[in-house]
């Protein structure tokens, strides 16, 4: 039964690992993979001597690391406040409408965030003009949209997380909490003391799934939302969008080396929050 998946597996997975090689040569199509010049260290070398190879890695750490920390808080505070309604069809519809924009692709949320800050049409312009303010030309102004995406994101994805929190909290012990609303424990106290401990190990192996790919940029996301804005490029541009423009100038040695380099730093970055998590959390963690 299980030869199926292995061989998808392997075809899809480890053969591909081959591939690996184009990142240390000067790959052209006539001479392959194997048949390429081989250069080193040469395109690894390019990408941190390049001025943009720095700033995307900028990039992408500053907006997965604000992802990770609004994405932890705010789906936690939804999964509590959900926790503790207790009419259950205003529950269901709550919950439904959290949920719903993760069912959004990236470009119905590019639309709406234009819908939102077009100069034009814009509602946020339209609501600066109501109160005797000068509107702001959002898409000419770099400095405003690292802000934007990482709301967008976190907007996005906070349902969906809260789901899976809400989960881990349908699991704990009611007699706790019973015990502790005897002794006298508050609400706020039963919250503090009981859900969010309890929802630590959770927390943890979601964060250290995050880490992993904090190197990662959502190329769907900053294409979706931002397109081929030549002004906002620089400020937005993240190491996936780099591979994308570099492929089809730079070549796909270039590429790879850049996509190998994400790779590793993600497993480096990703073990070291593991044994970090471990000695924080008596040793749990996800490995």
């Amino acid at each position: 039964m299980c030869v199926p998946g292995l061989i998808i597996l392997i075809m899809f997975n480890y053969i591909p690992f081959a591939g690996i090689w184009m990142a240390f040569t000067d790959f052209n199509v006539v001479d392959g993979i194997f048949g390429s010049k081989f250069v080193g260290l040469n395109n690894f070398k390019f990408f941190f001597a390049e001025n943009m190879g720095w700033k995307v890695t900028y990039n992408t750490l500053i907006i997965n690391f604000f992802s990770i920390i609004f994405g932890i808080l705010i789906p936690v505070s939804i999964a509590v406040l959900l926790n503790e309604i207790r009419v259950a069809a205003f529950k269901k519809i709550t919950q439904s409408m959290m949920f719903f924009p993760y069912f959004l692709s990236w470009v119905v949320v590019g639309a709406i965030i234009y819908g939102i800050f077009s100069s034009d049409i814009g509602v946020l312009n339209n609501m600066l003009k109501m109160f005797g303010m000068e509107p702001i030309s959002w898409y000419s102004e770099p400095k405003y949209w690292k802000s934007i995406i990482i709301l967008a994101s976190v907007w996005k994805w906070s349902g969906y997380n809260s789901i899976i929190y809400m989960a881990a909290m349908a699991n704990f012990d009611s007699s706790l909490y019973e015990a502790a609303k005897v002794d006298g424990a508050s609400k706020l106290q039963r919250i503090m003391y009981l859900t969010v401990p309890m929802l630590k190990p959770t927390m943890i192996v979601l964060t250290l799934l995050s880490v992993g790919r904090i190197f990662y940029g959502d190329f769907g996301m900053i294409y979706g939302i931002v397109g081929n804005n030549p002004v906002l490029g620089e400020a937005v541009s993240v190491i996936d969008t780099y591979v994308y423009s570099s492929m089809r100038s730079l070549g796909f040695s270039y590429a790879t080396a850049v996509g190998l380099m994400q790779s590793v730093m993600g497993l480096i970055l990703v073990t070291a929050a593991n044994r970090t998590a471990k000695k924080l959390n008596d040793g749990e963690g996800l490995f």
